[in-house]
């Protein structure tokens, strides 16, 4: 069956979780936000220090929505929490999140896991392989907007798969629901989170993001959101889209490029969405290589399509970590062998890739000598 039938017609699969002293709800992302909040302080309780993780690689929003959780826990849990992140910080607007808003946020490097007996993952899940929890540590909290894994449910607490754009969102109807007042930078930061994994509000938008980020809005610092959006930016940027735009190759409505070695694994995203906004584009996807890791980044505008569902069905053979939603979607993939078995394996996957988009049979063109329709 070709990729785009059977992801199609995949039908969401049925989870149970594991139980605590009583079963947790089946979709705790139900609930009302004021009874999350009284489970979550609930499984925090007996507690005394809590490290936050987010994905690895984190963007503004993972940022953002653990910086957060961790000061609800010390405001309502009275917990000592500790945000952590694996990866690096690369894109220069991320760099600046962190640096103008000051953000309370180490490497796992710096930190010993075993200094704590909470951990929370945040716009990620248990299994995924994004993240830097050690798989003989316990996720006891999960936060997440994207769509539910079965294997989440296995937490003590899974707020997942609810109908919010952005998990920063969700981070909002905590603080209202425990009355606490966030910080201004954290308030920047949570709007800053909602404002770009929505796209201004304009990709996968929900009544409680468009609330949300209202409500946000006189709390937080326009002067620092304005040098978060606009930072310096290193030569090698320029450098990498001169390859992305050089390498990139349009066939029909879709449009790939290869960016080679990245100075950064976030940059193959930006990239992605960059290319997206090419007049005629349904799918635009870009890949590169960081420290032997191979980076996938897909964008969709096809509403027939899921871009999370997609990308996790053509790795489901290769390994790795993938995931998403709706229209866009990641993965990372480990490489090994001589030069010619990694160029093979990029050239299978994209292949896989123009298939599910119904491009296979088009001709490739260049980009820098396309023609406008």
């Amino acid at each position: 069956m070709p990729v785009t039938q059977s992801f199609n017609s995949r039908r969401a699969q049925g989870a149970s979780g594991g139980e605590l002293t009583e079963p947790p709800p089946p979709r705790l992302a139900l609930l009302s936000a004021r009874d999350k909040l009284e489970r979550l302080l609930e499984v925090a309780k007996g507690h005394r220090k809590a490290l936050i993780l987010t994905h690895d690689n984190p963007d503004p929003d993972s940022l953002a929505a653990a910086v957060a959780l961790a000061h609800l826990l010390e405001r309502r849990a009275n917990l000592e929490a500790q945000v952590g992140y694996g990866g690096i910080i690369g894109r220069a607007e991320n760099i600046a999140f962190v640096k103008v808003l000051r953000l309370p946020v180490s490497h796992v490097s710096q930190l010993d896991f075993d200094e704590y007996d909470l951990f929370g993952l945040v716009d990620t899940q248990p299994k995924v392989g994004n993240h830097s929890l050690p798989a003989r540590m316990e996720a006891h909290l999960v936060v997440d907007h994207h769509p539910l894994r079965e294997e989440s449910l296995a937490s003590p607490f899974a707020d997942v798969g609810g109908d919010f754009g952005a998990t920063s969102t969700m981070l909002v109807e905590y603080l209202r629901a425990a009355r606490v007042e966030p910080s201004v930078e954290v308030a920047t930061g949570l709007f800053y989170g909602i404002k770009a994994d929505t796209r201004d509000l304009g990709r996968e938008t929900t009544q409680t993001d468009i609330d949300s980020y209202l409500w946000l809005f006189p709390r937080m610092d326009k002067s620092m959101l304005a040098q978060i959006e606009h930072p310096e930016l290193p030569a090698r940027y320029f450098q990498l889209y001169h390859t992305a735009f050089e390498r990139a190759k349009v066939y029909g409505t879709a449009i790939v490029t290869d960016l080679e070695e990245v100075y950064s694994p976030d940059m193959v995203a930006e990239v992605a969405e960059r290319l997206m906004f090419l007049e005629g584009t349904k799918w635009s996807l870009a890949f590169g290589t960081y420290r032997n890791q191979l980076y996938f980044s897909l964008r969709v505008k096809d509403r027939r399509m899921n871009a999370g569902r997609l990308i996790r069905e053509i790795f489901e053979d290769y390994g790795g970590s993938s995931g998403g939603h709706g229209s866009m979607a990641g993965a990372r993939l480990p490489l090994s062998g001589k030069a010619a078995q990694r160029k093979a394996l990029k050239r299978e996957l994209v292949n896989r890739f123009l298939e599910a988009f119904g491009v296979a049979d088009e001709r490739p063109v260049s980009l820098l000598s396309a023609q406008d329709s």
